[in-house]
């Protein structure tokens, strides 16, 4: 389970900064006020237009920064007071791929199962179970250098599962797939929330409304660092009083376009 709760961040930066003037301060307010509760066993997902917040989120849930008021737990344990034992919760799958492109996927996924404590035989043997699960066998032993966008979004998904973890957080994952590749994730993912695949937690961001409706139960609506609405899509739906949900989305994060 994870829990987020009223979470803020701002950030300060130079503005106008030149080779003979320093440029004035400048605060951007980049979440100021996001919640959400993801369950066990549902997929929860995080719905805004790009610069809504969603990923600033996220890496405050995986402890990349702290919150400046609010407070994060991932199954109980509170991400500021003990990262690392909340990131061992976690697989995370960021906005960065990052794969090391000498390495094989197999590789890959093994080094990073050892980073997680694992040994290697274990390591190798969830290879091959994440490789079946994501439809990467064919793919496995070879060198990551060349893999295209849906390889090496299976690759990396495979690398942030290889630990088994209860919790698993995704930031726009379908970025750049194909139909194919963004349908093996879709099914990958509702087997992992299923009991057979161990009832994960998922939480993903994403602005694609489609993605939302055929996977998430319950959604949270971000607009400009603030979430603004939440939900499963018939809820939403019904609060907005429309029949499609991107009128819905508009509605909910744009009142004032909407009303326009």
């Amino acid at each position: 389970m994870i829990e987020i709760h009223d979470v803020h961040k701002q950030f300060t930066s130079r503005t106008g900064a030149g080779l003979f003037k320093r440029g004035e301060k400048r605060t951007v307010h980049a979440v100021q006020g996001v919640s959400l509760n993801a369950a066990d066993g549902r997929i929860t997902g995080l719905l805004g237009a790009n610069g809504a917040g969603k990923t600033t989120t996220l890496r405050m849930l995986a402890g990349l920064f702290a919150p400046d008021q609010g407070r994060i737990a991932v199954d109980g344990v509170t991400v500021q007071d003990d990262p690392l034992k909340a990131l061992s919760r976690m697989g995370i799958l960021g906005d960065a791929h990052g794969l090391y492109p000498r390495l094989s996927a197999r590789e890959n996924i093994i080094y990073f199962g050892r980073l997680q404590g694992m040994n290697a035989d274990a390591a190798n043997v969830r290879a091959d179970e994440l490789a079946r699960l994501l439809e990467m066998k064919n793919i496995l032993d070879r060198r990551a250098d060349g893999f295209s966008q849906g390889e090496r979004m299976k690759t990396a998904l495979a690398r942030a599962l290889v630990h088994d973890p209860a919790n698993i957080v995704l930031d726009e994952p379908t970025n750049g797939l194909d139909v194919l590749a963004t349908r093996a994730l879709r099914e990958a993912l509702r087997w992992l929330r299923s009991p057979e695949g161990g009832a994960k937690c998922i939480v993903f961001s994403t602005h694609i409304m489609q993605e939302v409706e055929l996977l998430c139960d319950e959604v949270i609506v971000v607009s400009k660092g603030r979430s603004v609405a939440r939900g499963s899509v018939p809820a939403l739906l019904q609060q907005a009083g429309e029949s499609r949900f991107e009128d819905a989305f508009v509605k909910l994060a744009f009142p004032e376009e909407a009303a326009a």
